[in-house]
């Protein structure tokens, strides 16, 4: 695979790609049914049992198990070939999915089966991402990064806007959990047919016990300062998804109503994908790699700024800037990647992604827990401050260089 003749990475030259365009559009189609099952779930749960509380527990097991779950399912990808894990892992979810879906199940079983769903995340993101970079070698993998960013938040706005008129159209909620077990079916079917085994390298850890093995991901970021600091501010996100979990109540302390629901919940997702637009499509990769800490620092303020005075046309603008200056995420989790072994990177990245999602789970409980004592404005404020501050003292502590290195440092 040759590099682009010119200086910058076009997204045509990663898109040309077989097996990127293989997990871009499985990864895709997927997504979109999970944004249709999240609001199945919430309808379904909510409609049995006309409890707020367990509406937002099934909510919060989308993010929170697989923290547990990452040390001990992440290691194999490590081990044995990463196409494999991936149809195996989707095939599975479809599986749960399809029976949430069955009439009459009991809600309990619903809860077992979607904590078991999520429970394989790790294990799909880990395969997935360590597979990336041997696709996408060089500039091609950060730009492929940003394509994957970007589709993503298209599907969080295509579902803020329209998932629930879908979902009634379709008939209900177990309908719409259907097609998301139909469309972890059809990713599965793309990923074996579009894309190579990639086999991991074998290394050290491959050959000791089992725990250490599983562990590996996390002994290499308690060994090494800037992988650290980069997962550190991969998790740090979890204090700036507050506007998702607080839109309503925050549209109701503005005394507005659903439609600005739905607008202030896009608001994220359109900056995010303006500014992930902006960073790999119009900046060459040198520059690129030095607006990571910049725009990591600059998260959080603008929720700071929407806390004072809020109204509905400055909150809109200053959630879409937050949504900008969030790309540091993408950048942070691809320097992550290539900066991981190999041989331990689908382990490293379970360990990242669980860290992720249980950071997000977090912030949503945090967010709330603020919420309900005081006012959703101050709360969405205090999580944007407490983003903010963490991400100085990582960039101060974790990702400032120490002493006169030859090269700039690749964290920023």
């Amino acid at each position: 695979m040759t590099a682009p003749k010119t200086g910058r990475t076009r997204f045509r030259d990663v898109i040309g790609v077989g097996e990127f365009r293989a997990l871009w559009i499985a990864q895709a189609q997927s997504q979109l049914g999970d944004q249709l099952a999240r609001l199945a779930l919430a309808l379904l749960v909510f409609g049995r049992t006309s409890s707020a509380l367990l509406t937002a527990l099934v909510y919060s097991l989308t993010f929170l198990p697989p923290l547990l779950t990452s040390p001990l399912l992440s290691g194999l990808a490590d081990r044995f070939s990463r196409r494999t894990i991936i149809v195996v892992v989707e095939l599975a979810r479809g599986c749960l999915v399809a029976a949430m879906a069955i009439p009459g199940s009991p809600l309990a079983f619903v809860m077992v089966a979607l904590t078991a769903m999520v429970c394989l995340q790790p294990l799909f993101a880990g395969a997935r991402n360590a597979t990336l970079p041997e696709i996408l070698p060089g500039d091609r993998y950060q730009v492929g990064m940003g394509v994957v960013a970007m589709t993503d938040y298209v599907t969080q706005i295509v579902g803020f806007a329209g998932g629930g008129l879908v979902i009634g159209l379709l008939g209900g909620p177990r309908v719409a959990l259907t097609i998301d077990a139909l469309s972890f079916l059809a990713s599965a079917c793309l990923i074996g047919w579009g894309v190579g085994p990639h086999r991991p390298a074998p290394d050290a850890a491959a050959q000791g016990g089992t725990r250490a093995f599983a562990t590996a991901g996390i002994r290499l970021l308690v060994r090494d300062r800037r992988l650290a600091g980069l997962a550190g501010l991969i998790w740090l996100f979890g204090f700036f998804i507050a506007p998702e979990a607080l839109a309503a109540p925050y549209a109701h302390e503005l005394h507005s109503g659903s439609t600005a629901v739905g607008l202030l919940m896009a608001a994220d997702p359109v900056g995010a994908f303006a500014g992930t637009l902006l960073v790999t499509r119009l900046i060459p990769a040198e520059p690129r790699q030095r607006l990571m800490v910049p725009l990591a620092l600059a998260s959080g303020i603008p929720l700071v700024l929407s806390a004072v005075s809020p109204s509905l046309p400055r909150s809109l603008l200053l959630w879409t800037l937050n949504g900008v200056f969030t790309t540091y995420l993408v950048l942070a989790q691809a320097n992550f990647t290539v900066t991981v072994p190999n041989a331990v990177r689908a382990r490293a990245i379970g360990v990242a992604s669980a860290g992720l999602q249980t950071a997000q789970g977090l912030g949503v409980l945090l967010a709330g827990a603020i919420a309900q004592v005081s006012r959703p404005s101050l709360s969405v404020g205090v999580c944007g401050a407490a983003g903010a501050v963490g991400t100085a003292a990582i960039v101060l502590v974790l990702l400032r260089p120490r002493g006169h290195p030859a090269a700039p440092d690749a964290c920023g």
